[in-house]
């Protein structure tokens, strides 16, 4: 089984740093969460003078067998489709990779359908889709280690290309509903509060998918009366392909020192899930984005993590990240190029 080693960040340069962004000209504190992030940055890289190299943006596909309960007001061939479209530059994805200057990787882990016509996917697929959680686990323990090494291996690659901060995006139909269970295992919530409208569906909807999730939590309690617990259990039993690999990527990216940007609904998760089996990771990780799904503020909350941005995006694909990059880069900016009392000759005035 994959192992990771991931320590916190060291804390020692902590005084140093904050006394750099505190000598800024500026009135202390003045901006902000910009301060903020700039020390968190310089902490995971040890630094006082931070950088952001060679940013990478993974962008994981993945069916889910739950789907087939009418969970989502989207089919499953959407995913293939929305796979191949990426491929042509055509998604919300590609635009906000190409206007910050991500290297895109599209990366098929468990599509149902060939994309192996498609030279510009990633082909690394463990199965087609996981296995509907209302009757069994979504996946094998084998399939789970393939997906975390797939993860982590992808991560080396960017690391290769000189990266330090990584984005991870998901494609993936129904991955709310997987979402919305670890939510209420990990933080203990009642699983009707952690259960929403997905991509867009109707009141209706929502009651149906209440009843087959909670029909799902109920076996999910019921497989695991008579086993030992193992922390992956509720990963593999519930997760999708691309989730599980995301997890992968978060905890290597992690071991690695490189910042981590979370997206969404279905990244929050997966940092949710990532941090229950390393709590250290959630140093490397910035949350980027609160989207729509009513649950996600919880899953925020619970992390204590304060997002940067509240657009009301439910896209996925990692574009609330993406959106966000700008503002880590203004952080760094700023510790880096402002100048400093002494040298712009301003009293310092506290």
């Amino acid at each position: 089984m994959k192992t990771f080693d991931i320590q916190h960040t060291n804390k020692e340069l902590s005084a140093a740093i904050q006394a750099k962004i505190d000598n800024l000209n500026k009135p202390k504190h003045s901006l902000g969460r910009l301060e903020t992030l700039a020390l968190q940055v310089c902490l995971i890289q040890q630094t006082l003078t931070p950088r952001l190299s060679h940013p990478c943006h993974l962008l994981l596909g993945g069916d889910h067998g739950i789907e087939r309960e009418g969970v989502s007001v989207s089919p499953r061939e959407v995913t293939w489709q929305q796979m191949i479209n990426f491929t042509r530059g055509g998604g919300g994805v590609n635009m906000f990779c190409r206007q910050h200057g991500f290297d895109l990787s599209i990366v098929d882990v468990g599509v149902d359908y060939d994309l192996t016509p498609y030279p510009g996917i990633v082909h690394r697929k463990i199965a087609r889709g996981t296995k509907n959680f209302l009757y069994e686990p979504a996946m094998s323990e084998t399939e789970y280690e393939q997906a975390i090494l797939t993860g982590s291996e992808l991560v080396d690659d960017c690391i290769s290309k000189g990266c330090n901060i990584i984005s991870i995006g998901e494609m993936g139909i129904a991955n709310t509903s997987p979402s919305s269970i670890w939510l209420s295992l990990f933080c203990n919530i009642p699983l009707d509060d952690c259960i929403g409208a997905g991509a867009g569906l109707n009141n209706e909807g929502i009651q149906h998918k209440r009843k087959v999730l909670t029909r799902a939590y109920k076996a999910y309690k019921a497989y695991m009366a008579n086993k030992a617990h193992k922390p992956i259990e509720p990963l593999r039993y519930f997760g999708g392909f691309e989730m599980v690999a995301a997890i992968g990527a978060m905890l290597r990216a992690a071991e690695q020192h490189l910042i981590v940007l979370i997206d969404g609904f279905i990244m929050t998760a997966c940092s949710l899930a990532a941090v229950q089996l390393y709590p250290a990771a959630k140093d490397y990780m910035i949350f980027t984005h609160c989207g729509d799904e009513h649950a996600h503020q919880m899953m925020l909350d619970h992390l204590g993590a304060e997002p940067l941005l509240s657009l009301g995006l439910r896209l996925g694909e990692g574009t609330g990240a993406l959106c966000a990059y700008p503002i880590i880069d203004s952080a760094v900016r700023m510790i880096n190029e402002m100048n400093d009392f002494e040298h712009a000759n301003i009293t310092k005035y506290f």
